[in-house]
């Protein structure tokens, strides 16, 4: 190589080629990593928006500003941008590409042509279901039979554009396994790889096996549409609660596709900011891949109300409660890890300890879903509404939000306000519990998910819930400027490892080089070795 060549390959990937032109061609792991975070982020903002005209809207009894029909439009467009294309790609997309080599000590993922090309399928099934918003569907983002096959509104590109999302994640799945099968420097065996790798290798098992249903299940409903068939009309012989059937055995599993990286990053962070060894390390991987394996057999318990026999709905019941297990696992590891140890209340660490909370809370109103009785009287209410939030905005939001504040050093080489960043977390964190825990009191009150309009009675709750969803809103808000402006003026330079972190991702350039190691790493330890008499020196 020449020594022009050496020196344009020690270049920071952010200067390594300049242009427009050399990002959106670009194979380079890194930065297709930020151009699916700013693309994640822009439908995280119109999502986020389509939820508060909602929450407005019902602040009081009666019609405000939106009638039956727009309130129906509004929570498909909510539900649809923000599991389609925001938290379904999510931390896999953004994290998982630009952080999985770089734990693993390779130059690339094992496939960069075809991990630029599923960002272009993800962004071109992107472009269709904006499109198809233009004529607004109003069947929820579940799509389900019969009605999505008899309403006049735009189903047909959005099921459609549902099922060009999925190749993307397919494409990124298939090469996520590679790369960690294949492409792990010397000494990386598997019992050294860091925890948010075999969550992302988890994940990316869960993308490859279960999208595939989903993809079927849309294109079946599109020739129903069509061609009417008989496949989920019951009018011809079919029966609407298959399309549940196939619908759920994806959208569970999907669920982990959300959460499980989440759970890879707080256990990046919390030994971190403990200075203490992740307690539990070879569990804490077992349970990941547990919890993947797990997610494919617990689908029907979104249809205990649905007509399916006792002895299915006590099956599922059961396996659910089963799910528990390697999900307590984690959480006893994390809250051990942080037991007696130096703990530095970063923000994130604390972004982490309020994942770890707000999990808890997920988890635990879980159970209540899980058990028959009571699933029963809690079905299609507000406390799913609030379980559910629990879940994918307490677990894989504040998990991403997370992982960008912990790693920002490393994408950008610059340090962000602590400061600013501290007081967005608190708008955050208030305003989430405000946002969903009156909504706990809803369902258990019992007022149902998806009205447009309710009883006088449930108005304070409304209210809170409505208030919170605006401090919720303003915290995101002020939690991404605080970054962007950091990035863009911030004058803090971000050391090699800020953290002393133990992991391989650090001991490279902030930012990284094109190349990410100007020579192939070796590791002789796994990464968690804190607090030993040198750290990290054995295990």
């Amino acid at each position: 190589m020449s020594a022009h060549a050496a020196t344009a390959e020690g270049e920071n990937y952010l200067n390594w080629q300049k242009g427009i032109w050399s990002w959106i061609t670009s194979t380079d792991h890194k930065r297709i990593g930020l151009m699916y975070l700013f693309s994640l982020v822009t439908f995280f903002i119109i999502g986020g928006m389509a939820a508060l005209v909602m929450r407005l809207e019902l602040a009081q009894p009666g019609a405000q500003f939106l009638d039956p029909n727009q309130y129906n439009v509004m929570f498909t467009l909510h539900g649809a941008i923000m599991i389609f294309l925001f938290i379904v790609p999510g931390i896999p997309a953004v994290l998982g590409n630009f952080l999985l080599p770089l734990m693993i000590g390779a130059q690339d993922v094992a496939f960069p042509r075809l991990n630029l090309m599923s960002y272009y399928v993800y962004l071109l099934g992107a472009v269709m279901a904006l499109i198809a918003l233009l004529n607004p569907i109003d069947t929820g983002w579940t799509f389900y039979a019969p009605y999505s096959m008899q309403t006049a509104t735009g189903v047909t590109l959005m099921t459609a554009a549902a099922f060009v999302l999925g190749f993307s994640s397919i494409l990124t799945g298939l090469n996520f396994i590679v790369t960690v099968h294949k492409l792990r420097c010397p000494g990386m065996t598997w019992h050294r790889m860091p925890v948010f790798v075999w969550a992302t290798y988890a994940t990316a098992v869960i993308q490859t096996l279960a999208t595939p249903v989903v993809g079927m299940t849309l294109v079946l409903l599109l020739v129903e549409r069509y061609f009417g068939i008989g496949v989920f009309d019951p009018k011809l012989g079919g029966d609407p609660v298959l399309f549940e059937h196939l619908f759920w055995f994806y959208s569970h599993p999907v669920v982990y596709i959300m959460v499980l990286p989440a759970f890879g990053i707080v256990g990046e962070i919390i030994p971190v900011f403990s200075r203490k060894p992740l307690f539990g390390y070879h569990m804490v991987c077992y349970a990941t891949l547990g919890i993947a394996v797990v997610g494919f057999l617990v689908w029907a318990h979104h249809m205990f109300v649905a007509g399916i026999s006792d002895g299915s709905a006590m099956y599922f019941s059961i396996i659910t409660f089963g799910v528990a297990i390697p999900t307590a696992i984690k959480v006893f590891n994390w809250v051990s890890t942080m037991y007696k140890g130096s703990i530095s209340l970063t923000t994130p660490m604390l972004y982490a300890m309020a994942f770890v909370f707000l999990f808890m809370i997920a988890g635990t109103t879980g159970i209540y879903l899980a058990t028959l009785a009571v699933d029963v009287f809690y079905h299609d209410t507000y406390f799913v509404v609030a379980h559910f939030h629990y879940t994918i905005q307490g677990g894989a939001v504040i998990g991403l939000i997370a992982g960008l504040h912990f790693w920002f050093p490393k994408i950008t080489g610059k340090m962000y306000n602590e400061h600013v960043s501290k007081v967005a977390f608190l708008l955050v964190f208030v305003g989430f519990n405000l946002t969903f825990l009156p909504q706990f009191v809803l369902g258990m009150e019992g007022m149902p998910r998806r009205y447009f309009d309710y009883l006088p009675q449930f108005a304070p709750m409304h209210e809170l819930s409505t208030i919170g969803a605006f401090i919720n809103g303003f915290g995101y808000t002020f939690a991404l400027v605080n970054l962007l402006w950091s990035w863009a003026f911030g004058k803090r330079k971000a050391e090699k490892n800020p953290y002393d972190s133990l992991s391989l991702e650090w001991k490279c350039d902030s930012p990284p080089i094109h190349l990410n190691f100007e020579t192939v790493p070796t590791v002789d330890d796994y990464p968690y070795a804190y607090g030993t008499p040198v750290e990290g020196g054995g295990h």
